[in-house]
């Protein structure tokens, strides 16, 4: 594991594996996200037990992320031994343990495998395509991910649909969410506030992209107040003194206190892609900051639309959405509490 989202998707399967029995479950974290407080979410919101390994790669371009991360995980799989490899979603590390396990004929699994996007500009793109062009396993998260693997040509035997595992983890918190009441917490009454989340590249590291989407965010908190938990990587392009007023920025949050404001949110404006998938089965709506999704079933189903940066396209989003009855929840195929459970019998069977 290396970022936050991927241990979410990661904590039911092992709860699953665990209970299953058959293999004992070893977490390996890369350390590409590394902040002291990584640990305290790790363990306390998401109750795991602490890493088994802790390779400490830190941050760096993607080409040392990636080199750096093999050779470490080397070293861990000449030192032990093991069943196989799973890696979970699109980032940096996934793609380095991917190479190693082929390298290594480790077994390997990916969890959330054949969610497309189609821009080849996301790093996060290519390191999906790579990483399910080696894996053994593909577990799919949703039904749209066969024909793109398919497509690819990857055999329809390495091809394991079993769901949606970020949403294991929503339905076991969600109670304690919301009864935390975070929102009120922060002066914020249910459903009268919105919340933003931005760390991509193409949206946080352009000055001027960046302004001009502060801008048009700050407008848009003259009729919503706007709730910012700033992810690191956006706070150190930020600076000091360049959030508008209306909008009120908190330190990042851990993953329980953050469900609980976005479940109580009216709307939710973003450009991560598991928000995506949490608002739709909390029936919140959600304006996704990007050109495309890798997640299209959030638009297809659920409460999600795309609008881009361009301020007049997110200024129509989001009037419609204030002018509109709040959505219901959507629970796609899969997204049911058990993808865990599945994924886990696959890969007793496959490792059997």
């Amino acid at each position: 594991m290396a970022a936050r989202p991927n241990f979410v998707k990661v904590a039911p399967l092992i709860t699953a594996m665990t209970s299953e029995g058959t293999h004992e479950p070893v977490l390996i974290h890369a350390g590409q996200h590394y902040d002291a407080a990584l640990d305290e979410f790790i363990t306390s919101d998401l109750k795991m037990p602490p890493p088994n390994y802790h390779l400490g790669v830190g941050s760096g371009t993607h080409g040392y992320q990636v080199g750096e991360t093999m050779v470490r995980l080397e070293e861990v799989f000449s030192a032990d031994k093991f069943a196989g490899l799973v890696v979970a979603g699109d980032v940096n590390a996934t793609l380095a343990g991917a190479l190693v396990a082929a390298k290594a004929r480790l077994a390997l699994a990916h969890l959330e495998a054949g969610i497309r996007s189609y821009d080849r500009s996301m790093p996060e793109e290519i390191n999906r395509v790579l990483t399910d062009q080696v894996a053994d396993l593909c577990l799919t998260p949703s039904r749209d991910a066969a024909p793109n693997l398919l497509s690819e040509g990857i055999d329809k035997s390495r091809i394991h649909f079993v769901g949606n595992t970020m949403i294991d983890s929503l339905d076991l918190h969600i109670e304690d969410a919301r009864s935390r009441q975070v929102a009120i917490a922060h002066g914020l009454a249910p459903q009268r506030y919105g919340v933003i989340t931005l760390h991509r590249p193409a949206n946080v590291d352009d000055e001027v992209a960046l302004g001009e989407l502060l801008e048009t965010l700050g407008e848009i908190s003259g009729r919503l107040p706007l709730l910012f938990p700033i992810h690191p990587r956006t706070l150190q392009r930020l600076g000091s003194g360049r959030l508008p007023d209306g909008v009120n920025a908190i330190e990042p949050m851990g993953y329980v206190d953050f469900l609980s404001v976005v479940s109580d949110a009216r709307l939710v404006l973003t450009d991560s892609g598991g928000i995506q998938e949490e608002t739709t089965v909390l029936g919140v709506p959600c304006i996704t900051l990007r050109d495309n999704t890798e997640r299209p079933v959030t638009i297809t189903e659920g409460t999600n639309r795309l609008s881009g940066t361009d301020r007049d396209r997110i200024w129509q989003a989001v009037n419609e959405i204030l002018d509109s009855p709040m959505p219901e929840p959507v629970r796609p195929d899969g997204w049911d509490g058990h993808a865990a459970e599945r994924g886990a019998e696959v890969l007793a069977r496959y490792c059997d």
